[in-house]
C-alpha cells in the first residue's frame, strides 16, 4: 500500500513538471534529470519489486519528458524481447540446472575432483573452485553453481581444521564463475539487448574465465595455512576409478558446448538438447521421478518469471530513455571529453563496482547496458570484450558485501550458527583478484579476443 501511494505522489509530481513545461525530447532541463534519478533511488530504497519499478519508472518519464504519444508502442516494445528465439534457452538452460541439482551430479563431480585436487596445499578448497568451474559449464547460473556446491561441499569441512572464511570465500568465489563460463545466461541478455553474437561471447569468456580460476587458486596457495596438511597419498588406481564420476558432467558439457563450439547447434538448440541430456543422466542414477519433474519445472518457472519480469520492465525504460536520445547524447558527450579511452573506462568499471554493492547482478545489467554501450562504442571498444568484461562485473556484484546474492545464498546453507561476517571476510581476497582479473584483461584484450578472432564468423 505504501508503493502504491509513494508511485501516485511521484506520478503527481511528473505530471505537474510536464504541465510547467518541462517535456520534450530535446534540450532535457538538469532538474527533471535529478529528480528521474532520485525517484529511480527511491524506489529500490522503498523496496518495491525490480520488475515493476523499471517498467514503472518507464512509465513516468515517458509522461514527463516525452512529446510523443509512446504509449502507443508500448505493446510491441514488449512484445519484442519476449518472442525472442534467442531468450528460449534462459529457461532451457534453468530447467537443465535444476534437474542435474536433483540428480546427484554435483556429488559425484565433487568427490572425483576431491580424489585429485585434496593433496594440493589448500586441499578441499582447490576443489570448491575447480568442481566449481566444471559445474558453471553445465549451470549457466551463478546462484544455481554455489547452492549445488555449497550444499555437496559443507558436509566435507565438518571437524577437519579448515578455516570457516576461506570455506565460505572460496565457495563464493567458485559460484561466481557460474556466469561467466559458457553456457552462462548473463550472455545470452547481453547478446540480445546489444544485438551481438551469443557464440563469439562464449569463446571470448573462455580466457579470462581460465585466468580468474587460475587467480583463485593462486589466493588459496597463498593462504594455505588456512587448510590443514595433506592427507595421505592416494593410490592412482582409486585416482583413476574417481575419473568415471567426471563422464556425465563431460559428456552434458560436450553436449550443450560442443554443438555450440563446432557449429551444429544454436544456443537455444544446445540448451534443449542439454535438458534432454540432463533427463538422460536423471535416468541413469535412478533419480528420476515425476516429483523430482515437477519440481524443477516448477523452480524453473519461478525464477524464469522474475528473470522475464525484469526484462520487460527494463525493455519499456530503455525504449523511453532512447526516444528521449539520452544514449547518444551521454556518448557524444564522453567522445568529447579531453580523457583518454582507457581512464573513461575505469571510470565505468568503477560505476559498476559500486553499483553492484546494492543493486543485484542481472537487473544492473539490464538497466545500465542500453545507456552505458553507445558510449563504450564510442569510446572505440569491442562489444565482444565489453560483453566480457560487464559479465565479470556482474559475477563481482554476485559475490560483493553487503548485498551480493551468492554470499546470502551459502549463509542460508550453514548449520554452524557462525555470523555471515565469514562470508563477507573470506570472499574480500577473491573479489580483490576478479576486479585484478578485468585489469589484465584491460591491458591485454586479446585474452579474450583471440579465440573469437581465430574461429571467425
Amino acid at each position: 500500500m505504501i508503493a502504491v501511494v509513494f508511485i501516485l505522489l511521484v506520478l503527481g509530481l511528473f505530471l505537474g513538471m510536464h504541465v510547467l513545461g518541462y517535456g520534450g525530447a530535446e534540450g532535457l532541463p538538469i532538474l527533471p534529470i535529478l529528480l528521474v534519478l532520485a525517484v529511480f533511488c527511491a524506489f529500490f530504497a522503498a523496496g518495491i519489486y525490480i520488475g515493476a519499478a523499471l517498467g514503472v519508472l518507464g512509465i513516468l518519464m515517458g509522461f514527463a519528458f516525452s512529446d510523443r504519444p509512446f504509449w502507443t508502442f508500448l505493446g510491441q516494445t514488449v512484445w519484442g524481447p519476449s518472442s525472442s528465439f534467442v531468450l528460449v534457452s534462459v529457461p532451457l538452460f534453468l530447467l537443465m540446472g535444476e534437474i542435474l541439482l536433483r540428480a546427484g551430479l554435483s556429488e559425484r563431480l565433487y568427490r572425483a575432483l576431491n580424489v585429485w585436487l585434496d593433496r594440493l596445499p589448500g586441499g578441499l578448497l582447490h576443489t570448491n573452485i575447480v568442481a566449481s568451474g566444471v559445474f558453471s559449464a553445465i549451470s549457466g547460473s551463478s546462484v544455481a553453481t554455489a547452492a549445488a556446491m555449497g550444499n555437496v561441499a559443507m558436509p566435507f569441512f565438518q571437524g577437519r581444521g579448515y578455516d570457516p572464511k576461506m570455506v565460505m570465500g572460496s565457495l563464493a568465489a567458485g559460484g561466481a564463475l557460474g556466469n561467466l563460463i559458457p553456457p552462462g545466461i548473463t550472455f545470452i541478455i547481453y547478446a540480445l539487448i546489444t544485438e551481438t553474437s551469443v557464440g563469439a561471447l562464449y569463446l571470448a569468456a573462455l580466457g579470462p574465465a581460465l585466468l580468474v580460476v587460475a587467480f583463485f587458486i593462486l589466493v588459496i596457495l597463498l593462504k594455505r595455512h588456512a587448510a590443514p596438511p595433506p592427507g595421505p597419498p592416494i593410490p592412482l588406481g582409486q585416482k583413476l576409478r574417481a575419473l568415471v564420476g567426471l563422464i556425465p558432467t563431460l559428456l552434458l558439457i560436450f553436449v550443450v558446448l560442443g554443438t555450440i563450439y563446432a557449429g551444429l547447434a544454436t544456443p537455444t538448440e544446445s540448451a534443449a538438447l542439454g535438458v534432454v541430456a540432463a533427463l538422460g543422466i536423471a535416468v541413469v542414477e535412478r533419480r528420476f521421478s515425476f516429483r523430482m519433474l515437477h519440481q524443477s519445472a516448477e523452480a524453473t518457472a519461478r525464477n524464469t518469471a522474475m528473470i522475464g519480469l525484469i526484462l520487460l520492465g527494463a525493455y519499456v525504460l530503455n525504449y523511453v530513455i532512447t526516444l528521449l536520445g539520452i544514449p547518444q547524447m551521454m556518448a557524444q558527450a564522453v567522445a568529447e571529453l579531453p580523457l583518454p579511452p582507457w581512464v573513461i573506462m575505469l571510470l565505468i568499471i568503477g560505476f559498476y563496482l559500486a553499483l553492484g554493492t546494492f543493486m543485484e547482478g542481472f537487473s544492473m545489467i539490464i538497466t545500465t547496458i542500453p545507456v552505458i554501450f553507445p558510449v563504450v562504442m564510442a569510446l572505440g571498444y569491442d562489444p565482444i570484450w565489453f560483453g566480457v568484461v560487464v559479465t565479470m562485473l556482474v559475477e563481482i556484484a554476485l559475490i560483493s558485501p553487503p548485498d551480493g546474492t551468492v554470499l546470502y545464498v551459502l549463509q542460508g546453507m550453514r548449520r554452524d550458527g557462525r555470523p555471515i561476517g565469514d562470508v563477507f571476510a573470506g570472499v574480500l581476497p577473491f573479489v580483490a583478484v576478479y576486479i585484478l582479473a578485468i585489469i589484465v584483461i584491460m591491458v591485454f584484450p586479446g585474452i579474450a579476443l583471440w579465440l573469437p578472432s581465430v574461429a571467425g564468423p
